[in-house]
């Protein structure tokens, strides 16, 4: 029954849809056959799916027991049951809400006997997994620094995602793989034994009851009539195939997604599973959600412009009825501190105006681009949080690589002598450990004295222990007279903690690896004694311990906001900083390797889609990669923005005009007024830069002549890292004038942009 057939005296059914626009509307009143919602972003999917369970328990009489709704989120299914509630005004506690694995275990406990198992059977968590894992491939002989647990137990979850059981996978005539399945076989035969299962074990066992046990297939074929799916463009395999035959014939399903914002490929989603839906269902219903409620229609306009250019889109356009907005910032960083520095100047900006440290967002690409942006924020003492993560010298990577640098710097750190010890495993176990503890207890030694002196009592362990005191010897020998950077990356490199979380595969293990990286970058400032003479590698550990003591802010205390785009799906905020656009950063060098392009841009499309009021979008020209200085090329993406939607904020510079016709400007969240201490001798000196642009194209690095060979000003150049005695370190950002009356201007982390005379400014190169 349609909306347009009710009386329109009914005020039960004129509640359900009077708020809703016209497409929304559409969808919820459409009558009871296969439909597949395309909720663009900021478009009111949520809102649809729950009036459209009312629609049907109101107006269509389908009873809430016919009703099984997935979501991806325990806290999306508590927050969809609640809203029906309300709708409805009757309890649906009886009714199927939850996500995938919750309704998966909820068969399972009431159909335990078919599905094969234990009545009483115990869910592993991910921890718990990964020790099972640890035990088999023991058991097994199969060596730890090959196979550590961590891979093997992703690997076997790949598999049962895709519904392979290890006795139906054929030898591909792979060693490797010949082992992981033998792995995979032994470790689920101890599920087996002991009455465990898994989270991926949970969908998979699921499935196959469905598929292999008819009279349970049919029941539910009855129960379920309507199946409702949030977020569908984030199933993988074994979820769409079990969708399906939860459906059936005769049930229909309803399901909203959107297919530009997929980005989860990496985790096992299959974008195609929607453009699927068409086939395994012909003649579904499509109803586009166009119309957004968050985002200014500038920011829709380059999003849009954006996203078009990927191939195979089901095709929507975002509009809003609000107004235009302001233009999307641009600034091209001279390296990755000047970018850090920008943003929390312009930070300072909004807070001045009265803002809330929580309307600020960071996005970046990379877990490690959050350090530096760390560094500048603790700095001018504004409270941040790492959503969904941790800060960056808590990142367990980073204290396994910190661990061998202070035991090389104190034999006597019982604390990094276990954490090496351990890290990259070495076969010396718990019980040797706590036996060397008890050794160190009893003569009043550190673990590495007794190590030395007692390692003979450990029995088989010995050996492997004396391998680690001789390797740790050595290292020190091997780095003692290299500078702290190079020292840190030998040690990565020669601990083989670099070859330990290769082995995780993946973007995590990508993450893990890029934080390592940063790490060195991060030892790079710390080269010389500081002002009290302090040995670099202390000041360093120092600076890491304080830092990592802190303590970022909690959940909900009013914080600015720092994530990765991948986090950041789901949220918004009123100003939002994208960082990092360079191409190799983002797009990311592997995902234009294995050939996803187009989900990078969904995720850029994420990105831009998350700023309601103002966003701005920084790049670097420089910036410090594996430990190296490199020239960066900006983003791909920045040229498929449309240019009219972007204004620079680095005064005439015209970084982007010559490909994209950018207009440049100040922009400012203050009304557009000239950022702090830009005085008249800015434009002159900005003219000077802009000479040295002449023929600039987005195809090659940005200002590569200028950013590698010229030297101008005292031996200065610009987007140098300088010290001041007063205003403390800044990065400079032009120079003007000649010999005395030479002028030097630099954007300090503590105390704003300034105009110095070069004669008298008593700066230091950093």
């Amino acid at each position: 029954m349609q909306f347009d057939a009710l009386p329109e005296t009914d005020p039960r059914l004129v509640a359900l849809v009077e708020a809703l626009n016209p497409a929304q509307r559409e969808a919820v009143t459409a009558p009871p056959e296969h439909r597949l919602v395309l909720a663009g972003a900021g478009s009111g999917k949520t809102r649809v799916l729950t009036h459209r369970i009312a629609w049907l328990m109101a107006v269509e009489n389908v009873s809430p027991h016919s009703l099984l709704a997935v979501t991806f989120t325990n806290k999306a299914a508590n927050e969809m049951r609640g809203r029906i509630e309300q709708l409805v005004n009757v309890p649906v506690r009886a009714m199927w809400v939850g996500t995938f694995h919750g309704l998966a275990h909820k068969l399972l406990r009431l159909h335990w006997r078919e599905a094969r198992l234990v009545q009483n059977f115990q869910i592993l968590d991910a921890d718990d997994q990964q020790r099972l894992v640890k035990r088999v491939l023991k058991s097994l002989d199969m060596p730890e620094d090959r196979y550590t647990p961590k891979m093997v137990t992703g690997w076997i979850n790949a598999q049962k995602e895709e519904g392979r059981r290890p006795h139906a996978m054929s030898d591909q005539g792979d060693y490797t793989q010949r082992q992981l399945v033998r792995a995979y076989t032994a470790y689920q035969q101890a599920c087996e034994q002991q009455g465990l299962v898994d989270f991926a074990e949970l969908l998979l066992r699921a499935y196959e009851l469905f598929r292999d046990v008819a009279d349970v297939r049919a029941h539910y074929h009855r129960k379920f009539r309507h199946v409702l799916v949030d977020e569908f463009q984030d199933t993988n395999t074994l979820q769409y195939l079990w969708l399906r035959l939860i459906c059936g014939a005769d049930g229909k399903i309803f399901a909203v997604g959107d297919d530009d914002q997929s980005i989860y490929g990496w985790r096992g989603a299959k974008v195609e599973n929607i453009q699927k839906l068409s086939r395994d269902y012909p003649g579904i219903e499509l109803v586009r959600l166009e119309q957004n409620y968050r985002s200014t229609a500038t920011i829709l306009k380059a999003a849009n412009g954006l996203i078009a250019h990927n191939s195979g889109r089901l095709g929507k356009n975002l509009w809003t009825e609000d107004r235009e907005g302001e233009a999307i910032q641009l600034y091209a960083a001279y390296n990755e501190y000047d970018e850090a520095e920008f943003v929390v100047q312009r930070m300072r900006d909004y807070l001045d105006g009265r803002g809330r440290y929580a309307d600020l967002a960071v996005l970046y690409r990379s877990n490690a681009q959050s350090r530096v942006l760390e560094e500048m924020l603790i700095r001018a003492r504004l409270p941040y949080r790492i959503y969904g993560g941790l800060r960056f010298f808590e990142r367990m990577e980073v204290k396994d690589a910190l661990a061998w640098l202070r035991l090389l710097a104190n034999r006597e750190d019982d604390g990094s002598f276990e954490r090496a010890l351990t890290t990259p495993p070495r076969g010396v176990g718990a019980t040797s450990i706590e036996k060397l503890r008890a050794f160190a207890r009893e003569h009043g030694l550190s673990l590495w004295k007794a190590a030395r002196n007692g390692a003979a009592a450990l029995g088989r362990t010995s050996g492997a222990l004396g391998l680690f005191l001789d390797q740790i010897d050595l290292l020190d020998q091997q780095t003692r007279e290299l500078p702290l950077a190079q020292k840190m990356e030998k040690l990565i490199e020669r601990s083989g903690l670099k070859e330990h979380y290769k082995k995780e595969k993946g973007e995590q293990a990508e993450a893990r690896l890029e934080n390592l990286d940063e790490l060195v970058n991060a030892a790079k400032s710390f080269e010389r004694p500081d002002e009290e003479g302090i040995d670099p590698v202390l000041s360093f550990l120092t600076h890491a311990a304080l830092e990592a003591g802190e303590g970022q802010a909690t959940a909900g205390e009013d914080a600015v906001q720092l994530m990765t785009l991948h986090s950041a799906k789901g949220l918004e905020f009123p100003v939002v900083f994208m960082v990092g656009l360079e191409n190799g950063l983002f797009p990311s060098m592997r995902a234009v390797d294995e050939g996803n392009l187009e989900e990078e841009r969904r995720l850029c499309y994420v990105g831009i889609t998350r700023a309601r009021q103002q966003l701005t979008i920084s790049y670097a020209e420089s910036r410090r990669i594996h430990g190296v200085e490199q020239i960066c090329a900006p983003s791909q993406f920045l040229k498929e923005i449309p240019t009219e939607t972007l204004v620079e904020t680095r005064p005439r510079a015209g970084v982007l005009r010559g490909s994209f016709g950018v207009q440049s400007g100040r922009g400012s969240y203050g009304g557009g007024a000239p950022r702090t201490g830009m005085g008249s001798g800015y434009e002159h000196g900005n003219a000077w830069r802009e000479r040295q642009q002449e023929g600039y194209n987005l195809s090659r690095p940005a200002l590569s002549s200028r950013m590698t060979a010229e030297v101008a000003f005292g031996g200065f150049k610009l987007g140098q890292r300088v010290g001041h005695p007063s205003f403390g370190e800044g990065t400079i950002l032009s120079f003007d004038g000649e010999g005395e009356r030479a002028r030097v201007e630099i954007r300090f982390a503590n105390a704003g942009t300034k105009w110095l005379m070069l004669s008298m400014a008593k700066l230091s190169a950093l």
